[in-house]
């Protein structure tokens, strides 16, 4: 695609995305007003353009930034951290399997490895058509009905190969009884995003494991407040306790202990 042909795609997505919020704009505004403090409308708006995008595009995040008069850096992050918020086009059917330890003892193991050659894709990867997005979740609170999956968000119970067989089936036959995600924009093969882009923050600079969440002696958790403490111009802006109540600072030796 040349590049006159991409700025012509990203016009009309805009132009799609204009005509979606001028529709929407009285329910977010709804929504907003049953809040004493606008930025708890953050989850309920994002729900809402996914309902109708399938995924939380990067206009949606633009509108709810301007909505509550948010930074985009804060709606994204809060967006991103909910594997229920699609931050990347997936398909019309997203299928969820557990992988936690009730379902893991009742034979998930068994049932994720089917499904995945049953779809000939892995986790976080969509079909070749589209239509099925795969995923494999931590705890989906039915444990007493082990193995469990969801799809669109519908709980499917004591999962076998029969019953992935009947609901691929009837999704590829358009007769499953759970209603498709719209599917605004096309989905990638996956909607995987790296964990290293290349990209650090500054409390993981020098960490030789920036994705480990580190543990008792790890010292490298302190690092940017080590940066605020002592700043004016940092401290005025921040509502970190450690910041606020002195006393609670935590003295951290050579060590890291």
């Amino acid at each position: 695609m040349s590049v006159a042909a991409d700025v012509q795609a990203d016009a009309a997505s805009a132009q799609r995305f204009d005509d979606l919020y001028a529709r929407l704009e009285p329910q977010c505004r709804a929504i907003v007003a049953q809040y004493e403090q606008a930025r708890s409308a953050l989850i309920p708006l994002a729900q809402l353009f996914q309902e109708h995008e399938g995924f939380v595009s990067s206009n949606a995040l633009a509108a709810i930034a301007r909505l509550l008069a948010l930074s985009p850096a804060v709606v994204e992050s809060t967006v991103s951290f909910y594997t229920l918020l699609f931050r990347r086009p997936v398909g019309r059917y997203v299928v969820q399997v557990c992988r936690n330890l009730s379902c893991l003892l009742a034979g998930a193991e068994e049932i994720m490895t089917y499904a995945r050659e049953r779809l000939g894709v892995g986790h976080l990867e969509t079909t070749a058509d589209r239509a099925i997005s795969y995923e494999e979740v931590e705890c989906l609170a039915a444990c007493d009905r082990a193995p469990c999956a969801q799809v669109n968000l519908e709980f499917v119970y004591d999962l076998t190969r029969a019953r992935v067989d009947e609901i691929l089936n009837a999704i590829r036959a358009g007769t499953y009884d759970v209603a498709p995600l719209p599917q605004s924009e096309a989905p990638a093969r996956t909607w995987k995003v790296e964990q290293d882009t290349g990209r650090k923050s500054i409390a993981a600079v020098d960490e030789p494991q920036p994705n480990n969440p580190g543990g008792i002696g790890d010292a490298s958790g302190i690092r940017i407040f080590d940066l605020i403490v002592g700043k004016p111009q940092y401290e005025a802006r921040s509502q970190e306790r450690l910041v606020r109540e002195t006393t609670l600072r935590p003295e951290v030796s050579r060590d890291g202990h």
